[in-house]
């Protein structure tokens, strides 16, 4: 065990490996993500990298596959999560635009950038965007609605908060929140219960004003 952990430390780890190649690719793109300026970001040695990976191409299809567990595993499960209403459903899923732990914004905007650049890449977005369509559809169904107006309101709403990341549209919180009841009546037909909207601000920390 002592010489796993001296070998970890002076060869890095391939979790260590992995983040630096995330933070180079929302900092540069994919064309900085290369193996000797990962190595000089790490303070390794460049020959440490293959105990961890193959090759560079090994190491991006990690990359991917850390965006499609994160970002696309986190909406089809707070999708899926329990709610009483579909004004709630929706404001579960609207956890994943406010909680960086569940929807990494940059980190997808750094991947959809990079499938301008690769086939391969376009091709692992749109699969995303087919699953994650899929889910919200899914939660429309399970309230009752016919299958063409789930698709419909499943499209409303991702395609919105993709919108945003693609701008790059900036809002502070109180604009946001202020915004969310507005969009949850839009995109659900429901107006959410104030209990509802309770609930969503105090588990992102918000306190609307003249409430305490």
């Amino acid at each position: 065990m002592e010489q796993v952990l001296n070998d970890s430390g002076w060869r890095g780890s391939q979790e260590g490996w992995l983040e630096a190649a995330y933070e180079s690719l929302l900092e540069g793109g994919v064309d900085s993500v290369k193996i000797l300026p990962l190595a000089k970001r790490l303070s390794l040695s460049r020959t440490s990298f293959y105990w961890f990976f193959k090759d560079r191409e090994e190491l991006l299809a990690a990359l991917i596959g850390r965006w499609r567990d994160k970002n696309t595993g986190n909406i089809v499960k707070q999708s899926e999560a329990y709610a009483e209403s579909l004004a709630e459903a929706m404001l579960n899923v609207f956890d994943c635009w406010l909680n960086k732990d569940l929807f990494d914004s940059k980190f997808e905007f750094a991947v959809r950038s990079w499938a301008l650049q690769s086939e391969d890449i376009l091709s692992e977005v749109q699969r995303a965007d087919q699953v994650r369509l899929e889910a919200l559809k899914r939660m429309f169904i399970r309230f009752g609605h016919s299958d063409i107006t789930a698709d419909v309101r499943a499209r409303t709403t991702y395609l919105v908060q993709i919108g945003y990341i693609t701008m790059q549209t900036q809002e502070d919180i109180a604009t946001r929140m202020k915004r969310i009841p507005e969009y949850i009546a839009i995109y659900t037909g429901q107006v959410p219960e104030q209990r509802e909207l309770d609930r969503f601000f105090s588990r992102h920390g918000y306190k609307p004003e003249g409430r305490g």
